[in-house]
């Protein structure tokens, strides 16, 4: 699913940048009930930071910045919450205890994370806060992994792939707690449905639904008439759990900068760090601009654009595809208050928003070429509506928005935090992939805010690099 992930938001044919796209665009938004400031301010924040200094001083767009196109247009979290007030790029040198690069919802847990703890954060980011990975986030907070808990516990042992599983469970728990304290922040506490794509899976999700529920996890193993029932859903086997919850990822992100800010953090956009040097005592970080900022210790929280700051290839980038409905609170049922997906993979994902649209995923593949990706668009949303309908008869998809996007994913399913053997101790990363993105989150900012004041997380170990050599 697009946890995290950036992407293309689009209507019609026509491309992005021209006058036609823009036009296509905010007729087509006005039209799915977006407000039309909203719309002028992307509109407005769009063009302006693909021709400010975001990446260099000259305004130009680099290679390297073409190459990781993570997104273009404006995703609907973007169009629904408009532009944040825009942050002043970092003119000086800088001091501080812990510098984070980026400003995403990874990067937010970091920072709550570490200034609670009575450390002095600076965040660089070389866009908008919240306008890279996090703005196209699909926000499905689930404990399931996308690798079942059988599959991980056949390659790293039951003992760590409940620990996987149990530490999740626990974040969507914490994660939804915390949004709602922050009362600016669309979230609710759902179901997830977990049903098989085709008659082979059915008995491997039996047996995947008997292991949980042998591990504390509690969950329903419902049957074709059941889901059909209860859910309008034509499959064989379903697992329902009671612990998951959706959120808006750009409110989320804000917010807990705010909060961030109120508490001493400072944050910096339009910055770009082009060269890390760690030292004996710390490590100094070099941007576009060529201002340094020495710091104790620097946290990579990049979203997918992560992996350039490393020579080892840790994850592999795909292309992913998603839409969002007018609003049809009306005919929605069931997945008002339940987030589904399904046991094929690629798989085919939906929730819905507080509004009543749907938000409907999938089609992923392994292109990672931006403008072959977008060009794919139009006929992966068909691909899209159809799976869906074959599996919810009595569900229509009045379509709103279409987007496209670049991901990441381990070979595992499990992310890395912490540091990597090419910078050593003082540098972390926060590589927060797959589809529980902000749920392995809010995971990582506890497993570094340990390591920074000398205790070892219980999964510090599990999603550290090192596992890398266990496989």
């Amino acid at each position: 699913m697009l946890d995290a992930s950036a992407a293309l938001l689009n209507h019609g044919r026509a491309k992005p940048g021209s006058s036609h796209f823009e036009y296509a665009h905010v007729h087509r938004a006005q039209g799915a009930g977006i407000p039309e400031d909203n719309i002028r301010a992307c509109a407005g924040l769009r063009f302006r930071l693909h021709s400010s200094s975001a990446n260099n001083d000259s305004g130009a767009l680099t290679v390297e910045e073409a190459k990781m196109d993570l997104k273009s247009g404006s995703p609907y979290w973007m169009l629904k919450n408009a532009q944040s007030a825009f942050l002043a790029p970092l003119a000086a040198n800088h001091r501080c205890d812990v510098l984070v690069v980026g400003a995403g919802i990874s990067a937010a847990l970091i920072a709550r994370s570490l200034g609670e703890a009575g450390m002095k954060v600076c965040l660089l980011e070389k866009r908008q806060v919240g306008w890279g990975s996090t703005s196209a986030s699909t926000a499905l907070l689930q404990y399931e992994i996308d690798v079942e808990l059988q599959a991980l516990a056949q390659r790293f042992g039951i003992e760590d792939g409940v620990l996987a599983y149990r530490s999740c469970e626990k974040a969507v728990i914490a994660l939804t707690r915390l949004a709602r304290s922050l009362r600016k922040v669309d979230v609710r506490s759902m179901h997830s449905l977990y049903f098989s794509s085709h008659w082979y899976h059915e008995r491997r999700l039996r047996r995947e639904a008997a292991l949980r529920q042998r591990h504390g996890f509690k969950l329903e193993c419902l049957d074709a008439d059941a889901l059909q029932e209860r859910f309008g859903l034509d499959a064989g086997v379903g697992l329902l759990s009671a612990t998951a919850a959706e959120v808006d990822p750009v409110q989320f992100a804000r917010c807990l900068l705010d909060r961030a800010q109120r508490d001493g953090a400072e944050i910096f956009e339009r910055t770009q760090v082009v060269e890390i040097t760690p030292t004996a005592r710390g490590v100094n970080a070099r941007t576009a601009a060529g201002h340094v900022i020495r710091c104790k210790h620097l946290v990579i929280a990049a979203g997918y654009e992560s992996q350039s700051f490393l020579d080892q290839r840790v994850a592999r980038n795909r292309s992913s595809y998603a839409l969002v409905t007018d609003p049809i609170p009306e005919t929605i049922g069931a997945l008002q208050d339940c987030l589904v997906w399904e046991s094929a993979r690629p798989y085919l994902y939906a929730r819905s928003t507080r509004e009543g649209r749907l938000i409907v995923g999938g089609e992923d593949d392994a292109l990672d070429i931006p403008l072959r990706r977008d060009a794919r668009l139009s006929k992966k949303a068909q691909a899209i509506c159809a799976r869906f309908q074959r599996r919810f008869a009595g569900i229509k998809l009045p379509v709103a928005f279409t987007w496209a996007g670049t991901f990441a994913e381990t070979a595992d399913g499990l992310p890395f935090f912490g540091a990597h053997d090419q910078y050593g101790p003082r540098v972390h990363f926060a590589m927060a992939y797959g589809g529980n993105g902000i749920t392995y989150s809010a995971i990582g900012a506890e497993i570094i805010r340990d390591h920074l004041l000398g205790s070892v997380h219980p999964c510090a170990t599990l999603f550290a690099f090192e596992r890398l050599r266990r496989t």
